[in-house]
């Protein structure tokens, strides 16, 4: 049976508290649920950030954690665009190792594909009126079994583009706050229901060229073998997308560009695909715009990617020295 990419249950949750400027050492706990006051700035004004990472069993058992430091300078970023105390990246990993060995037995098998998704998180936790930044905060971790994001394997999804915008231009779009993930709630379900697995955003200023989906990055493969992403601010940098251009122009010799893609270029690309730490790297058979069909008939590309990002976060084979670390 497919886990899914939803909440599957814990055992051990970690949760931390700042004030009067210091974070204090943290906590592990078997409860998820917490008291927190009505007027809290996360739940009044948005103030709230969170990472994604995961935990992968190898063939011989070992517990690996993938690019952890990536997620720690990301997780960072947005805690300054959202004016809320950074982290130190001793406290964030060793509260990550913490949670994941407290969860060692939820770890999905290496036969099964799946993993332990980690999910630190911080929020504004002071009671606030006029708009300010919280003084206390509230730093967690919870970590599940999961599997896919969108399906079972390497399985093709269908996008729509949508008239709505994910982050406004010189906003939010390049962090990971929680406000994203809002706005994109109402186009998804458009897209759901008109028989879509999720919408493809274009830029905010013009509406005509590739941003993301809702929670995955873009790279398209073209016809002369290039892996082509889009460069924009309003797009979150996806450490999967970051790696998959590393493994693209050093395992598969392929040109990587950052670049503008126009939405009309999508006829020129043999393959297109969605990826994140949820999604992994998923292929796209078709985005529609409006009565314009743009398909995909091929995947061979991005399936190797696929295989190449797979075995190095199981283990399998060894790339950078500093990508995997053992818990």
């Amino acid at each position: 049976m497919s886990l899914g990419f939803k909440y599957n249950g814990t055992k051990k949750a970690f949760i931390s508290h700042f004030s009067e400027g210091k974070w204090d050492e943290g906590y592990l706990t078997d409860n998820i649920n917490i008291d927190i006051s009505l007027l809290a700035s996360a739940l009044q004004y948005g103030q709230s950030a969170f990472e994604g990472l995961k935990a992968y069993r190898s063939k011989d058992n070992k517990i690996l954690l993938f690019r952890p430091n990536e997620n720690h300078k990301r997780f960072n970023r947005s805690l300054k665009r959202l004016v809320m105390p950074e982290m130190d990246y001793k406290k964030f990993i060793n509260a990550i190792k913490l949670v994941v060995k407290e969860n060692e037995e939820l770890i999905p098998s290496f036969e099964s594909k799946g993993a332990l998704y980690i999910r630190p998180f911080v929020f504004g936790t002071e009671s606030v009126l006029g708009v300010r930044p919280s003084n206390t905060y509230l730093f967690g971790i919870v970590a599940s079994p999961v599997g896919s994001y969108f399906n079972n394997g390497f399985n093709t999804i269908k996008l729509m583009t949508s008239d709505y915008d994910r982050a406004a231009p010189n906003g939010l779009g390049s962090i990971k706050a929680g406000a994203n993930y809002a706005s994109s709630l109402y186009p998804k379900q458009i897209a759901l229901e008109s028989g879509f697995n999720d919408c493809l955003y274009l830029d905010p200023k013009t509406h005509t060229k590739l941003d993301e989906t809702g929670a995955t990055n873009i790279i398209g493969i073209t016809n002369n073998n290039e892996f082509i992403t889009p460069n924009s601010n309003t797009v979150l940098p996806s450490i999967t997308n970051m790696s998959l251009q590393e493994i693209a122009s050093d395992l598969l010799n392929l040109k990587v560009i950052k670049r503008d893609i126009n939405l009309t270029e999508l006829k020129n690309f043999k393959e297109l695909g969605a990826c994140g730490t949820a999604a992994i790297l998923t292929p796209i058979s078709l985005v529609q715009d409006k009565d314009i069909k743009y398909r995909f008939e091929s995947s061979e590309i991005l399936h190797k990617l696929y295989d190449l990002l797979q075995s190095i976060q199981f283990g399998l084979i060894k790339f950078k020295n500093d990508w995997v670390i053992e818990v």
